[in-house]
């Protein structure tokens, strides 16, 4: 199959030909096309435990659904769509499997990493600390031991949302993408964010 016969036509386009029964091997063209997207994600979201390469093949059936579910009068950019359907497979995936504990917490985690699409740049754990970051060692937080403990904290004091959200928040994602992921309207889930960040706050101010 060549690129060519592709690369003029929209996203949108080529699923109305794909839903019309038409251009049989523009599902192939979608998949390779997307395949780079599912593989980013994968890498954000393997920090939560799960094997990388089962994440990418979940990943491809989030997209092979975005393919077939995809409503151009209903829903956004198909690319839009497609990275919605990539992260609630590849999530609903490592809520299915065996894996309870919080792996993305340790030292390969940036305390200041960026969230996509939001403006403001700073962590999670910088806006826990906030002002109050100057007692509180920044060692302190990322010492594997104390991560450890905090860990265990987050098991005992959040909620289920509470920690679904902060699984996909630690992966990089803003409160809205959460929101999305998770099928709740984005006030919620704000309000997740909030308990959480004033439970951990709570936390680290009694070490």
């Amino acid at each position: 199959m060549s690129e060519n016969k592709f690369k003029d036509i929209t996203d949108e386009q080529l699923i109305l030909r794909i839903h019309d029964g038409e251009e049989p091997d523009a599902i192939d063209y979608c998949m390779n096309k997307y395949k780079n997207l599912v593989k980013k994600k994968a890498g954000s979201m393997y920090i939560l435990g799960a094997d990388r390469d089962d994440l990418i093949q979940e990943g491809m059936i989030g997209l092979f659904k975005a393919i077939r579910d995809y409503d151009i009068g209903r829903d956004a950019s198909f690319m839009t769509f497609a990275d919605l359907c990539i992260s609630r497979q590849m999530y609903s995936a490592i809520q299915a499997s065996a894996r309870k504990k919080h792996a993305p917490l340790n030292s390969y985690i940036s305390l200041y990493s960026n969230r996509e699409g939001d403006e403001d740049d700073t962590g999670l754990l910088e806006n826990v600390l906030e002002s109050d970051s100057s007692n509180i060692p920044e060692q302190q937080i990322i010492d594997k031991e104390n991560l450890m403990a905090l860990e265990d904290a987050i098991d005992k004091e959040l909620s289920s949302l509470e920690k679904q959200v902060l699984d996909l928040y630690i992966t990089g994602m803003s409160v809205k993408k959460i929101s999305a992921v998770l099928g709740r309207d984005e006030k919620s889930t704000d309000n997740a964010m909030q308990r959480i960040r004033h439970k951990l706050k709570k936390y680290l101010n009694r070490k």
